[in-house]
């Protein structure tokens, strides 16, 4: 009989990868865990990141080896929900610690680490985090204790030690991140720096700040740095959290709080595919509030409601009488449940998600990680859950203290409603209520006056433009949503006002493209890109893009660098989505433009990174790093949604040393500096995230060594390879190196590409890969058409499969490569057309239809104009009727049936 422990690793392994390759990267706790030793496995996690200096590292290891093991023991009912939250929010503290000690010992090693505090707040300071959470402290510092070079200004240096625990804490790198870091709750996050002195935070929070500060303070407490220093700001910020006597306006601001709950999520209400088991009705952010606003109601004159706990303060608020006991319990068994429910949706993939899959398939595994039958199971016990919990959550607005005052919302302007009924918006009432609520403390953006007034001017032309747009009530929600993202609007108010035109284009991007939309949301700035008439332009070839991206201004360092390689690669993108939207250019030639760009980016980003390195390890004479694309990165042509597959190695004397103050031999000088290259494409710096950069491709995948010399990667490539890395090799492409190197690799490429092989063998070994992968890689959504079998996935599986046969048409392109075999007779000369209109589809489904879901009518129109179609119907039947095309062809080739449905 299979013990509790067995059944959750067996679940693990069929229904999460996150979890199952977690497993096999850790044999030693694995083994444990097969065991049932929950006691050894926690044992071990503790310690996986000894043996270590690099605090960052061995801060990725322990949470990996943490995050295992209470998953498995979660899902094995070893570990209960409390003691899962309190042991990831713990680890979280003592990961800020010693994030923040390390910033402060880096420049002052004798020093002792204090004057610098991270407050915990919401899930983290309720010690509630779940397994994917974002922490989001705020950063204080005391400038008389902070420790410091004697010309060190204190509030630079503070700002110095906050960057670089957050970039301990939240850089993706080999070994993964810690914990993202959210500093947006800190004082007037706008403008003022990510950390902050005690003295200006307790000026702010004394004379300026707003209710939903106060609620986000329930939660807080002194978790990380100088632990001693936090714990009395809190307590002299205590009058601000906890009021004995409310104010009429604290109360109005907490009835918007609470209407914003709902009014802010679009998603699917009711519990089935897509709903949102924290955002939606009745679901964790419900309960939380729920019990947040009874505290901020009652808790100034009873300090027995002050806890931090959501679990804590239903029981508090039961045991003061201020709501039932039935009540406190049922919410607080929703609570748990619906937490744990979340758990099981993050730990599929290790993702910040609260939604349940669209698809049924992954939805039926997210309910057998759980231990239930099918994902019906799972949507029936929600629906129950939820229907009590937003029944109890609808009495909020009817909460008042001692009848005082209703928690109930102002009637907004009638001349506002007037206005949107004569534009025939939808429910105009409804939504002057909305627009009204903006300007009230809903919109960050929108609490001073000068924004305001900024707004105020230019909304009559808004309100116009998205009345003509296809879809006006989604323009006009999706510009609140972009508005609720900005920290600052002003600027972006006045350039609407200065330039009408962009209305309309905005009122497009608002209501096609959801990932233009939040791109917008948050650099606003993109918009200036339009107002140049090139924006309808593609870009040039790589190096004039590179060009671009390399300008520097004098006494610009390497982060300015880095800045300026995401400003302009996100200009680009966001003009190239445009022009997708705007059907202005051919998706083809838009995936082209967007890899030239992606080349570019690489480009520039390891000169900068080589430069930087070399100042203290210089350089290897006669030796070069040579980056290699693969996949689409490879083939030339990426989506808007496109990570980057890529390869390094290098060239050059194996046996040489670096030239530099701290010299390194070549093996570690090179992998140290592919480090420091996916770091300068993938870190977050002032100005955005970039690329996902993605190098399981290299030889023996995760095992191997980031870096190989090209001597290596022959040898590994005519002795090692599997099939499936050969394949791999049809698309590679030397991205970066000098002549001679490229060369080199071009050669080994070929040599490899030009082998014998047995054809059984090999089309035996393909449709066993394909299997593979359609068991584990299941179709999105209607419009997946890169996954749906006869897609683009089989597509390439044929091509390569006759490369490899034939040693012929051997371009990393694949539609020249498809149009040298079509010339051979290898492959119908109908395929071409397919491949294109597939690969039009699969470029456009990423900006209109992210989700692989048909999307609203306005979409389907663009995403049907985009690929050359007089609407969505007659595009979905030309996609079909392709997939057909590859399946017969699939037929001819393999004597295998693709089944692609009607």
């Amino acid at each position: 009989m299979k013990t509790g422990w067995q059944n959750a690793l067996e679940r693990a392994r069929a229904h999460s990868p996150f979890l199952c390759d977690a497993l096999a990267k850790q044999a030693d706790l694995t083994a444990l865990l097969e065991a049932g030793d929950g006691g050894g496995a926690m044992a071990f996690a503790r310690q996986a990141g000894a043996g270590t200096s690099d605090v960052g590292v061995a801060l990725r290891r322990e949470k990996l080896a943490l995050a295992t093991t209470l998953a498995i023991g979660d899902l094995a009912g070893a570990f209960d929900l409390t003691r899962v939250m309190d042991e990831l929010s713990s680890f979280a503290d003592r990961a800020l610690d010693a994030a923040i000690n390390a910033a402060i010992l880096k420049r002052m090693p004798d020093a002792e680490p204090r004057g610098f505090v991270a407050l915990a707040l919401g899930k983290h300071g309720a010690r509630e985090l779940n397994y994917s959470s974002d922490i989001d402290p705020i950063l204080l510092y005391d400038p008389d204790t902070l420790p410091r070079r004697e010309r060190d200004d204190p509030a630079e240096i503070a700002q110095r030690y906050a960057r670089q625990a957050v970039q301990t804490m939240s850089a993706q790198t080999a070994e993964g991140y810690v914990f993202r870091v959210d500093l947006m709750l800190r004082p007037a996050s706008e403008v003022s720096p990510p950390a902050l002195s005690c003295a200006a935070a307790l000026t702010h929070y004394e004379s300026s700040a707003l209710a939903w500060e106060r609620a986000a303070f329930i939660r807080s407490r002194s978790a990380s740095g100088d632990v001693p220093m936090g714990s009395e700001f809190l307590g002299a910020i205590r009058s601000f959290i906890w009021r004995r006597n409310l104010d009429f306006g604290a109360i109005e601001e907490i009835g918007r709080l609470t209407t914003r709950i709902r009014d802010n999520h679009d998603g699917p209400r009711e519990p089935g595919p897509g709903y949102d088991v924290k955002r939606g009705r009745g679901g964790i952010r419900e309960v939380e509030f729920f019990a947040q606003t009874h505290q901020l109601i009652h808790g100034g004159r009873d300090p027995s409601l002050r806890v931090r706990g959501t679990r804590a303060a239903l029981d508090a608020l039961a045991d003061a009488g201020r709501i039932k006991v039935d009540d406190a319990l049922l919410l607080g068994n929703a609570y748990d449940r619906l937490r744990e429910i979340e758990h099981r949706l993050q730990m599929v993939a290790d993702r910040q998600t609260h939604a349940l899959p669209e698809d049924p398939v992954a939805l039926d595994s997210v309910a057998q990680l759980d231990g239930l039958a099918n994902g019906k199971a799972l949507v029936d016990e929600l629906r129950a859950i939820t229907d009590a919990v937003g029944s109890r959550f609808d009495s909020l607005v009817d909460v008042n203290d001692d009848q005082e005052t209703a928690l109930t919302l102002s009637p907004r302007s009638s001349g506002l409603a007037a206005r949107l009924n004569e534009l025939s918006y939808a429910d105009p009432k409804g939504l002057a209520k909305r627009i009204g609520g903006w300007s009230n403390g809903k919109v960050r953006a929108l609490r001073s006056e000068a924004a305001r007034a900024a707004f105020d001017a230019v909304l009559p032309a808004l309100l116009a433009a998205f009345a003509d747009a296809p879809d006006p009530t989604r323009a006009l929600l999706r510009w609140e949503n972009l508005l609720v993202k900005l920290p600052s609007a002003v600027n972006l108010f006045r350039l609407l006002e200065a330039r009408p035109a962009l209305i309309d284009q905005l009122a497009s991007v608002l209501t096609l493209s959801p990932v233009l939309a939040d791109e917008l949301g948050r650099r606003p700035e993109l918009l200036d890109r339009l107002i140049d008439h090139s924006a309808f332009d593609l870009p040039g070839d790589a190096s004039e893009i590179a060009a671009k991206m390399a300008r520097r201004e004098r006494g610009d360092d390497y982060e300015h660098a880095l800045d300026r390689i995401r400003i302009v690669t996100g200009e680009t993108r966001f003009a190239l989505g445009v022009q997708l939207i705007e059907a202005a250019n051919d998706p083809l030639a838009i995936g082209d433009a967007l890899s030239r760009t992606a080349e570019a980016a690489l480009e520039v980003a390891a000169h900068e990174a080589e430069s930087e390195f070399a100042q203290s390890h210089g350089r290897i004479p006669g030796a070069s790093l040579v980056v290699i694309g693969l996949g689409r990165f490879g083939g030339g042509s990426l989506t808007h949604a496109s990570d980057l597959d890529v390869i390094f190695t290098y060239d050059g004397d194996q046996s040489a040393e670096s030239d530099g103050e701290r010299p390194l031999g070549a093996t570690l000088y090179f992998n140290r500096l592919a480090q420091r290259v996916i770091a300068a494409l993938s870190v977050p710096t002032a100005e955005g995230a970039l690329y996902e950069v993605d190098t399981r491709l290299r030889p023996q995948g995760a095992q191997g060594p980031l870096a190989v010399s090209l001597d290596a990667f022959a040898r590994y490539q005519h002795e090692e390879a599997w099939t499936w890395e050969h394949m791999a090799l049809t698309r590679a492409r030397a991205l970066t190196g000098p002549p001679e190197a490229r060369a080199k690799l071009d050669k080994t490429v070929s040599s490899v590409l030009h082998l014998e092989r047995d054809p059984g063998e090999l089309k035996a070994e393909v449709l066993r890969m394909r299997a593979e992968m359609a068991a584990h890689k299941t179709p999105r959504g209607p419009l997946d058409v890169k996954l749906h079998r006869g897609g683009l996935i089989d597509f390439e599986f044929m091509v390569h499969y006759l490369q490899l046969r034939e040693r012929t048409a051997l371009s990393p392109n694949l539609a020249p490569a498809i149009a040298q075999l079509a010339e051979q007779g290898l492959l119908p000369e109908s395929l071409r057309g397919a491949y294109d209109l597939m690969t039009r589809m699969l470029v456009a489904v990423r900006l209109l239809a992210p989700d692989a879901q048909d999307p609203p009518a306005p979409a389907q129109a663009a995403l049907a104009r985009a690929c050359g179609h007089k609407d969505y119907a007659s595009l979905l039947k030309a996609v079909f009727e392709a997939r057909h095309g590859v399946a017969q062809t699939w037929a001819d080739i393999f004597g295998a049936t693709l089944e692609i449905g009607s």
